[in-house]
């Protein structure tokens, strides 16, 4: 992974103020505030239901927050549509993956990006992601919903990489995967970031995600428990005992 910007503690790319989330009457997300600095991997664990899905969602506006802003950039998009965010440098790998199965992988990748008029700015994403994940490379004309679910995570990873994103969330991108096909996909992760892709990501494997990010936030039912260091947190008594097996 690559370091931060030595200004990136005093400049977050991305900064979540006190943020809540309620479905109806239940609050799903209680005043939660963090921050993803230029350059980084900073990652959130936690178990089903302490609401990851919920902030990454929330950052997207694919859910309003009942409180608290979302700033990116420098602006604040609380309450701005989801492709206005977009449009700003956010693209979000959903959990499930939420592929086209009925379209071919390329008219998938294309999704991600049709706001690029420039068709050859298109060609150089496209020759990247292709670079990126060989598998989809072989495999851009077959129907999505043919592939394993491996190469479908790929295609998910690269349709968001498609709209020339800043900041990449990633939610559960080893979700039923083969630790093989796992260990794939977390290279390319890797090498996005050190190309300078700043990552937000939400993973069920907490030894492989601390293990990749430079920074870990621990939620639970809905609040922030722990936040710093990823390997702090990896050596975390607490957090050993709670998501490492240990």
């Amino acid at each position: 992974m690559s370091e931060p910007h030595p200004l990136s503690v005093a400049l977050p790319l991305l900064t979540v103020e006190n943020v809540c989330v309620a479905y109806g009457a239940i609050e799903a997300v209680h005043d939660i505030s963090l921050t993803v600095n230029p350059g980084e991997v900073v990652t959130l664990i936690g178990a089903n239901g302490a609401g990851k899905t919920t902030l990454l969602k929330t950052i997207m506006g694919l859910l309003k927050p009942t409180r608290g802003r979302v700033v990116f950039n420098g602006e604040d998009l609380t309450g701005y549509p989801t492709h206005a965010i977009v449009a700003r440098g956010l693209a979000l790998s959903p959990e499930g993956r939420g592929i086209f199965p009925d379209l071919t992988v390329l008219e998938n990748l294309e999704l991600g990006a049709y706001r690029q008029p420039d068709r050859a700015q298109f060609r150089r994403d496209l020759e990247h992601v292709r670079t990126l994940f060989p598998r989809v490379n072989e495999r851009l004309h077959q129907r999505a919903g043919t592939l394993s679910g491996g190469e479908q995570q790929m295609v998910a990873i690269g349709r968001a990489l498609m709209s020339r994103p800043k900041l990449l969330l990633l939610d559960e991108p080893s979700l039923g995967l083969a630790p093989m096909v796992t260990q794939s996909i977390f290279d390319a992760l890797g090498e996005l970031n050190r190309e300078g892709l700043t990552i937000l990501l939400v993973e069920q494997n907490a030894h492989l995600a601390l293990a990749r990010s430079h920074r870990g936030y621990v939620l639970e039912t809905g609040r922030i428990w722990l936040a710093g260091n990823a390997a702090e947190l990896a050596r975390d008594a607490r957090v050993q005992e709670a998501y490492l097996g240990q």
